[in-house]
């Protein structure tokens, strides 16, 4: 596939412009004309170049870029050697943060909701950030959050940090992959419990005086799928050979 084609077909599958954001969405290394092997990853670690690289991709494709508002912009240390190593292996690296995370079908929050059997039936901010939807059992006996936790630790693979008594009983769901954390006064109280990937000191406090739950899986545990859904998306429409890879990391 030649790397325009593909680059304007990510730009209208995760279109950049949905939502504002803090850094640039798209290729932001450009590498060789020609793409026949994707490898996705959560993160542009070097690891995960050098991974890329070993495997002979003509393609990155992450969560988390190189390039952040804020930033100095000085290629030195550890960023120069991410890029130098891209530009040596002739690798397009490809990123897609917030456009990544709102998607309906192929973003983090739609993809973690499917591990987590949450039945997810709409969006509680104009954006799609955060999710909500129903806990599986809700209809029946209902589900505890000590057995949703549990849920959630065989289906990550990782103990998660939670907040609040473990036999409340559970109905609604909401849900904000990584750093969300601060949308948790938007979750209640139309939420009985609140799962994202980062916790931070006010949250718990929050989580305690407005009597919801607080499940914090970890920010990189819960971004892992969508960029996978979106190798798995590409690799099925146009032929391209896709492999992710997952760098642990236990943030």
């Amino acid at each position: 596939m030649d790397r325009q084609a593909l680059s304007e077909y990510l730009e209208k599958l995760l279109p950049p412009a949905a939502v504002e954001d803090y850094c640039p969405n798209g290729l932001q290394v450009e590498g060789r004309t020609e793409i026949r092997r994707i490898v996705s990853g959560v993160t542009a670690s070097q690891p995960l170049i050098d991974a890329a690289a070993e495997s002979g991709a003509d393609a990155l494709l992450v969560h988390h870029g190189l390039f952040w508002k804020g930033d100095s912009g000085r290629l030195t240390g550890y960023r120069r050697a991410r890029v130098a190593r891209l530009i040596h292996a002739d690798i397009n690296l490809y990123a897609f943060h917030l456009p990544l995370d709102i998607h309906p079908e192929l973003g983090n929050n739609t993809q973690l909701g499917l591990r987590l059997g949450l039945e997810r039936t709409g969006s509680l901010d104009r954006a799609g950030l955060l999710a909500v939807g129903d806990v599986p059992g809700a209809a029946g006996a209902g589900t505890t959050l000590g057995e949703f936790a549990r849920q959630v630790a065989r289906a990550l693979g990782r103990e998660p940090l939670v907040v609040g008594d473990p036999a409340q009983p559970l109905r609604r769901a909401a849900w904000c992959t990584g750093g969300g954390q601060r949308y948790i006064e938007d979750a209640w109280p139309r939420a009985d419990v609140f799962i994202t990937g980062e916790v931070s000191e006010q949250t718990v406090h929050v989580a305690r005086e407005c009597g919801i739950g607080l499940v914090c899986a970890g920010h990189h545990a819960t971004e892992r799928y969508g960029v996978q859904a979106v190798g798995e998306h590409l690799a099925r429409e146009h032929g391209l050979e896709h492999r992710f890879v997952d760098i642990d990391n236990p943030a």
